[in-house]
């Protein structure tokens, strides 16, 4: 049986009008999120991540202008006057912001804080609230929680914070949880308890993450599918077997190979040259062709379609035109090719 499909994007565009001129920071995202999967959505700083994540929220900033379809369960978000999105935002769908600090007000007791959306979307006393508050501290692992109940945001460390920021976003049990680079402000040991920590929330609750990160390390062990976004694109989507094994976009490739892990040898971590485009003026054709080596002359001239892979995997690159020239790629991509037509014949052996 298939898995229910509970929110689809549409052509999303996202514009912002600036003094210098409008900025093209959304073009054209399509994707949809399965009930109780993980969706994470990779690239560098500037690709456009979290605009699309914040907009999915109602957060957009004023000089936001916003074209296309966002479909949760047959609400037309991209319809939502800001007081509709009072009922939407924290209680069905909720987020995870990068910066604890930033997120919690120094001001305010933390149980306070994890029980205030509570009283906002549910009929419930103050006392209620704060023992459902502690219930939830507990279970996103804070030690010894009744005596911190009442500390204030900067007696806790980092780690602690974040999680008091995931107990704010999981205080009305919400369909989905977006968790903007959750871990990015955290040490390794720390980073890797969050995510287990998510793991275990999304088993026991069957809720749906969007995972936003520019760490193709993290997504390994996080998400089911992948949507890789440049220049405010998606440029690569499937599922985190297909991207990780049988990449077929150079970017994705460049991700990869600027990534270590066990079996990579010295001095052969590679970064991508070059920087994003400005997307005040984005260049003509396949934005990423002054950085790809692979680049052929149409992606100087024509964008390229997204390309079917397989019937889950798509990837907008002109060297899946079957008029396009074989390329020599990567050694470390070969290897990954490799590895996927292994994994291939183990399933076919299942």
């Amino acid at each position: 049986m298939s898995q229910e499909t509970i929110l689809q994007v549409k052509d999303l565009h996202v514009n912002f009008q600036t003094y210098a001129g409008e900025v093209q920071a959304i073009r054209n995202v399509n994707f949809e999120l399965k009930k109780g999967e993980t969706l994470a959505i990779v690239g560098e700083s500037g690709s456009g991540k979290s605009v699309t994540t914040r907009t999915l929220i109602g957060l957009s900033a004023a000089n936001a202008e916003i074209s296309g379809e966002i479909d949760y369960k047959g609400t037309k978000l991209h319809e939502l006057k800001e007081e509709e999105w009072v009922k939407i935002r924290g209680n069905e769908i909720a987020m995870i912001f990068q910066d604890p600090m930033t997120s919690l007000d120094p001001t305010m007791k933390i149980g306070k804080q994890i029980a205030e959306p509570m009283l906002l979307h549910e009929d419930i006393s103050k006392q209620e609230a704060l023992q459902r508050a502690l219930e939830l501290m507990k279970s996103v692992g804070i030690p010894n929680a009744e005596e911190h109940i009442n500390d204030y945001p900067h007696q806790w460390s980092g780690g602690m914070r974040q999680r008091a920021v995931i107990a704010i976003a999981l205080a009305a049990n919400p369909e989905i949880l977006i968790a903007d680079e959750p871990t990015t402000a955290l040490d390794v040991t720390i980073q890797a308890q969050i995510l287990n920590l998510m793991k275990d929330i999304q088993k026991e609750r069957k809720a749906s993450i969007i995972f936003i990160t520019h760490d193709l390390g993290v997504v390994a062990g996080m998400a089911d599918r992948v949507a890789v976004m440049y220049a405010g694109k998606i440029v690569e989507y499937g599922t985190v077997d297909e991207v990780f094994y049988n990449p077929q976009h150079p970017y994705t490739w460049g991700l990869l190979n600027s990534m270590p892990t066990t079996d990579t040898e010295a001095g052969s971590l590679r970064s991508i040259p070059g920087t994003p485009p400005d997307l005040l003026n984005p260049p003509k054709g396949d934005a990423f062709a002054p950085r790809n080596e692979f680049a052929l002359d149409i992606d100087r001239e024509e964008e390229p379609p997204m390309f079917k892979v397989s019937e889950s995997h798509y990837a907008a690159t002109w060297l899946l035109d079957e008029r396009a020239p074989r390329v020599k790629v990567p050694a470390a991509i070969a290897k990954r090719w490799q590895r996927w037509e292994e994994l291939k014949g183990e399933k076919s052996n299942d």
